[in-house]
């Protein structure tokens, strides 16, 4: 049979039904799959000891000859007992496996094999305990003797049978296995074949060669990344979109009425982002920013030039809440411009119009969306609501699509949440334009990384916090220290103020119960605090199962000074802000990434008050107390973002390891100086060869690359 990467597993030698589901539970399907399923580390049964040299407690490797070999049955204890005596040129030792009879069957009289084990001691000899073993024959070695991956495992799917299966394919392949990369940038970067850096990954000839393999594919991962974003970007320069001219005088005024001055850093984010939707082509620009740092009225400067040439906009935001804060920002900040607001969440329709004086009214759904339809919104703001109606022309009221009459801006908040079709089905084109995107996330992340995983992205970034923000002071709190942190809180809400209490996020492999989980999480914290610790308060309780309406009546009564403590789930991360909050209390900080811990200490130190974290952890684990203390030492999200990447590498902290890349490569992106080269050369190819015409192995590896990524 001719064997190619595409062939289905089921079809490769001693893969029967029963392996063929255990091997898809490790998203193995074909025997590509299997190829580029790499090992997670290695173990060196290269050097061979003498028999006479091994120690005891020693894990060994030793090649002798079997000069006896036999099961006993331990009746009393109920086990087989295999004894072996194995010899080399030195010396003579025993191995014993306990309860494993076929050894008997493998190994016989005057074999030669490899053993790899311990040496333990009984009562009165020395022996090799159950080492493993493999037959010296004329064939090649595959398992001891030399350099073996360790691969990641499931029941029934051991390493050793991973090796068995995977030599004689490699050894089938070894001819037909293209080069992928351009014989210029393999000698420029002094990289291993693509063939020789599959077989040395796999069946390496030394560690030295485990690492130029491993170099190889981190190389070539980071490359086909760098290189999907470069192609798309330059893909858009080729398309049209609808030339939003720099309406000075407005954008004048816009700056003039705002009740306090933009920072340096968000003014020349906002006019970065207007000159380059003066331009022909689609704007896609990320502006990243640290919580709190101002990016919403940057988008608001570049809507109202965009709405003042006569173009739509539409915003998508990842959740309700977040949607609701932005349209009563836009609302609160554009009112005194002549314009029309929607907001449309699937849940509950609303609008303001130039006509209603200073108020928003609830409206239909049919009615919003043939409003925008004709041009009368000139701002949709929205959840995944704007992009899950159906795209058919002809639909029901309940699937209406969403259709604007001349959609100029798109812009997309914590986008990391959305995937590229998602977004892409918002820029779809219309009247044969594609509409500007600017993306904004608030999990601010590391330059290099950014430019990486965001390559088809011009990047905007506000480093600074506007003035007159107090630091928010950070402290770990043990269960030792608990009461302390009650005492203070019950100080603070006898001054006026109040309190966020977030519980944790308890895991679970099925998603329906870790939301069951949560929400009794939740629950038991808000009974405990009301009727045990704080039985005077007024305490509130929010998490994300609530219908809409309750929840937004929680957070308006919050928000009225209606509670004093409010007990809730992460469903608070983003799009509250309450100006009166100076204390936010983090159970279990430790089931939180830094990300996401910055993210709730944002929700405090919004108004003119001095604010505190507290941050509450039995766990003693050195990466959960090095993560914590990093949120003590530091209130900038960047340098926190370089600290999860360091501590949790880029698959936990993005949330990439989706993309199939293996961990070495991931690791190879926390390195700037790798992501600076691989970004030059492939920013070269596509400047000299857009459409990789020149090379085809490279344009369908890239194109298999981006299936199996999506970058989502």
């Amino acid at each position: 049979m001719q064997y190619t990467f595409s062939t289905p597993i089921e079809y490769v030698p001693h893969v029967g039904p029963a392996l063929q589901k255990r091997l898809k539970t490790l998203k193995i399907n074909t025997l590509g799959d299997l190829i580029f399923y790499f090992p997670k580390y290695y173990q060196d049964y290269s050097k061979i000891q003498r028999i006479d040299s091994v120690k005891i407690n020693e894990n060994i490797c030793i090649q002798g000859k079997i000069l006896e070999i036999e099961e006993e049955k331990s009746w009393k204890k109920r086990m087989s007992v295999t004894k072996a005596i194995i010899q080399d040129e030195t010396a003579s030792i025993q191995a014993v496996w306990f309860n494993q009879p076929y050894i008997v069957k493998n190994l016989q009289k005057d074999d030669v094999a490899i053993f790899a084990g311990k040496i333990a001691i009984g009562r009165n000899s020395v022996y090799l305990s159950a080492p493993t073993f493999e037959k010296v024959s004329n064939k090649e070695n595959i398992h001891l003797g030399k350099i073996a991956g360790v691969y990641g495992e499931t029941k029934g799917i051991t390493s050793r049978w991973i090796r068995f299966i995977l030599k004689p394919m490699l050894d089938n392949l070894k001819d037909k296995i293209p080069e992928t990369l351009p014989t210029s940038i393999i000698e420029k970067h002094n990289l291993l074949s693509f063939r020789e850096a599959l077989y040395q990954v796999h069946f390496p000839s030394s560690l030295e060669k485990t690492e130029k393999a491993q170099e190889r594919f981190s190389f070539e991962n980071i490359f086909m990344i760098t290189l999907f974003g470069a192609k798309k970007k330059s893909e858009n320069e080729k398309e049209i979109a609808p030339m939003v001219p720099i309406r000075k005088e407005v954008v004048d005024r816009f700056l003039d009425d705002l009740p306090f001055k933009l920072t340096r850093e968000q003014e020349k984010s906002g006019w970065q982002i207007i000159k380059d939707m003066s331009r022909g082509y689609p704007m896609n620009r990320l502006l990243q920013g640290d919580v709190g740092s101002g990016k919403t009225v940057v988008s608001v400067m570049a809507t109202i030039n965009t709405i003042k040439n006569k173009h739509q906009v539409v915003l998508m935001a990842p959740t309700e809440i977040l949607a609701k804060q932005h349209f009563k920002t836009f609302f609160n900040i554009l009112k005194g411009y002549n314009i029309n607001i929607g907001l449309l969440t699937g849940k509950e329709d609303k609008y303001y119009s130039k006509k209603l004086k200073n108020d928003t009214i609830e409206i239909s759904r049919a009615k919003l969306l043939e409003k925008t339809a004709n041009g009368e919104i000139d701002v949709l703001i929205g959840t995944h609501a704007l992009i899950a109606a159906s795209t058919k022309k002809k639909t029901s009221k309940k699937e209406s699509k969403v259709l604007f009459d001349n959609l100029g801006l798109v812009v997309v908040d914590e986008q990391h949440r959305f995937g590229v079709k998602q977004r892409a089905s918002l820029c779809r084109k219309q009247k044969d334009k594609i509409p500007h995107l600017l993306s904004m996330t608030a999990t601010p992340i590391p330059r290099s990384l950014a430019l990486t995983i965001w390559g088809d992205l011009d990047l905007s970034t506000i480093m600074e916090m506007p003035k007159g923000r107090k630091p928010i002071i950070t402290r770990i709190v043990t269960e030792n220290n608990r009461q302390k942190a009650y005492d203070f809180i019950e100080s603070q809400v006898s001054e006026g103020k109040q309190i966020f209490v977030i519980c944790p996020r308890i895991e679970s492999d099925d998603e329906k119960k870790e939301v069951i989980l949560e929400m009794k999480n939740v629950k038991e914290e808000y009974e405990k605090l009301s009727e045990k610790v704080f039985p005077k308060l007024r305490i509130g309780m929010l998490h994300g199962k609530m219908p809409p309406k309750e929840k937004e009546k929680i957070m308006k009564d919050f928000r009225l000074k209606k509670f004093d403590i409010l007990v809730s789930t992460s469903v608070i991360e983003v799009g509250i802000d309450i100006p009166n909050a100076s204390v936010i209390m983090i159970e279990g900080a430790d089931r939180f990434g830094l990300a996401q811990l910055h993210q709730f200490r944002g929700r405090v130190g919004r108004g003119e008050y001095q604010s505190y974290c507290f941050l509450l952890t039995d766990s003693g684990t050195s990466k959960t107390s090095q993560r914590l203390r990093a949120m003590v030492k530091y209130d900038n999200g960047f340098k926190l973002s370089e600290m999860d990447l360091k501590i949790r590498g880029p698959g936990d902290f993005f949330g990439v390891k989706q993309w199939g890349i293996p961990d070495f490569a991931m690791n190879a992106l926390k390195d700037p100086k790798i992501i600076e080269k691989i970004k030059e050369s492939a920013d070269e190819i596509i400047e000299k060869d857009p459409n990789l015409d020149q090379f085809p192995a490279l344009k369908k590896r890239l194109e298999s690359f981006s299936e199996r990524v999506h970058l989502e």
